[in-house]
């Protein structure tokens, strides 16, 4: 059966018994999901990946289909991540409460927020919760510099400058770095997929999704799609991608090619989302494909 998350962002957990107590402000009804990143040490952080804590995340009125229930939890796929580790969607389990069983309505379209973070408003305009870039609603209707959407809370109102219509174009290379640009600075999340925190496919996918074109969520899978480019013949808005052993083990990053030998990436725990130039990092020795989802 299909769900929405009725939560800001909701993690998707490796299994019912990854959280721990750093974990907390994540587990209810209403995430703390600030409170969550401020307050995590950078061990903490990097136990997310080196412990297997997270998987992914889902945002605010995403789609995620139920396979089985165990107690507090279920065990999900999302629909909307593509993943080799099954065909459905991106595996994971995520806490009941943050669910609600999503409705059948007739849309008028949708909008989504293009800000790093914006609030949700209920409809006396007072603040009630902030969500991510990409956080993608169904459109009511429009005034006074409004959007009224339709969320899992009822229908709410988003401002006309933090969001926009979901474009019907795909975007052009140019339009993909640009969207990246944005996020320069923000810090690196282990499985993160908002704007309160990218890993470094997450960061990918959410760009490349911003402008109209559905990709893989994980490095490995994403290597493995779209249209194989020469490493001497990539242009702007290709994807780069880095493998242990000089290139030759298992891939373990992925960038984007921005022009003049330059990436755009989400690097790893303890850092944040930067430029930097390939030549004479170690990324230049570990570069071993790059791949084209855009259209020219």
């Amino acid at each position: 059966m299909n769900y929405t998350v009725r939560s800001a962002v909701a993690n998707i957990w490796t299994a019912p018994a990854s959280p721990r107590k750093a974990d907390q402000p994540m587990l209810g009804k209403t995430v703390r999901v600030r409170e969550w990143l401020e307050e995590m040490t950078y061990d903490q952080r990097l136990c997310l990946c080196t412990e297997n804590i997270i998987q992914s995340q889902v945002l605010f009125g995403g789609e995620v289909t139920v396979v089985s229930e165990e107690e507090e939890w279920a065990s999900v796929v999302v629909p909307g991540q593509p993943s080799g580790k099954n065909e459905r969607g991106y595996p994971g389990w995520m806490r009941k409460c943050q669910l609600s069983k999503m409705d059948e309505t007739d849309k008028q379209g949708y909008v989504y927020v293009t800000k790093p973070a914006a609030f949700l408003y209920k409809n006396d305009r007072e603040k009630e919760m902030e969500v991510s870039f990409l956080t993608s609603l169904p459109l009511h209707s429009e005034s006074d510099g409004f959007y009224k959407v339709e969320t899992p809370l009822g229908d709410r109102l988003l401002k006309k400058t933090d969001a926009q219509s979901v474009r019907e174009r795909q975007g052009t290379a140019a339009d993909i770095i640009q969207t990246g640009k944005a996020f320069i600075g923000l810090p690196y999340l282990w499985g993160g997929m908002s704007g309160f925190g990218f890993d470094c496919s997450g960061f990918m996918y959410s760009i490349f999704k911003a402008n109209g074109y559905i990709i893989p969520r994980d490095a490995g899978d994403q290597a493995k799609a779209g249209s194989r480019i020469e490493i001497d013949e990539m242009e702007p808005g290709d994807l780069l991608f880095f493998a242990y052993e000089e290139g030759k083990g298992a891939i373990h990053h992925v960038g984007l090619a921005i022009g003049g030998g330059r990436m755009l990436h989400s690097p790893k725990t303890g850092k944040s989302i930067e430029i930097i130039t390939l030549k004479g990092t170690v990324y230049e020795k570990e570069l071993c494909t790059a791949r084209r989802y855009y259209i020219k």
